[in-house]
């Protein structure tokens, strides 16, 4: 069974204080960049124990963010995990502001996403010597100070999503058809949000 095509909200408080932890999101990630992944191999990339991180696994599942992969074990004893949904999930403050532990819950979460993409980019630009002059080139950071109304900062933010889906798609359609040479996973993480001066 192939993960879910749909983006997903999240509502319920319950799940999405699973991503408080922060080596939950950290194995989300891992394991939606992977495709399919065990405990043991992703338990190498965050160094931690295979038990810890099969724990961790199991809790995430217990939500519905990821789930068994099945014909992945040689032995039966392997098991094997994949996301749920292949456009991930999200949530919107308002959905969780009206209580205290709903509005802790979405900054402790929002919080270790940017931790989590920051460590990412910080590696990415200790590394650059060894991705060469090509992808150097192509990487880029920018930052552009609009000015908008709120209606308009969401249009932007649905334009922007239908770019990332167009250009991920196009990625996952080269994959499948072979086409993997100098293909890359790429991370692009942009952020729009109002600021006083």
């Amino acid at each position: 069974m192939s993960p879910k095509r749909e983006f997903e909200r999240i509502t319920d408080l319950s799940r999405l204080k699973a991503f408080t932890n922060p080596l939950r999101l950290q194995l989300y990630r891992l394991l939606y960049a992977a495709g399919t992944a065990t405990a043991s191999q992703l338990a190498e990339q965050v160094d931690q124990a295979p038990s810890l991180v099969s724990y961790h696994l199991r809790k995430l599942a217990e939500h519905g963010f990821v789930t068994e992969a099945s014909g992945r074990s040689a032995d039966g004893r392997e098991r094997w995990w994949r996301v749920a949904s292949e456009e991930g999930w999200g949530f919107r403050d308002s959905d969780f502001a009206d209580t205290p532990e709903g509005a802790a819950a979405v900054g402790a979460v929002t919080r270790g996403i940017v931790d989590n993409r920051m460590a990412q980019y910080r590696a990415y630009l200790d590394q650059t010597a060894a991705w060469g002059k090509a992808w150097t080139d192509a990487a880029f950071s920018s930052e552009w100070l609009l000015d908008l109304t709120p209606a308009e900062l969401a249009e932007m933010s649905d334009e922007l999503q239908a770019l990332a889906r167009r250009w991920r798609e196009r990625g996952r359609d080269a994959r499948a058809a072979g086409d993997t040479e100098d293909r890359e996973h790429v991370s692009v993480h942009l952020y729009g949000f109002p600021f006083r001066p």
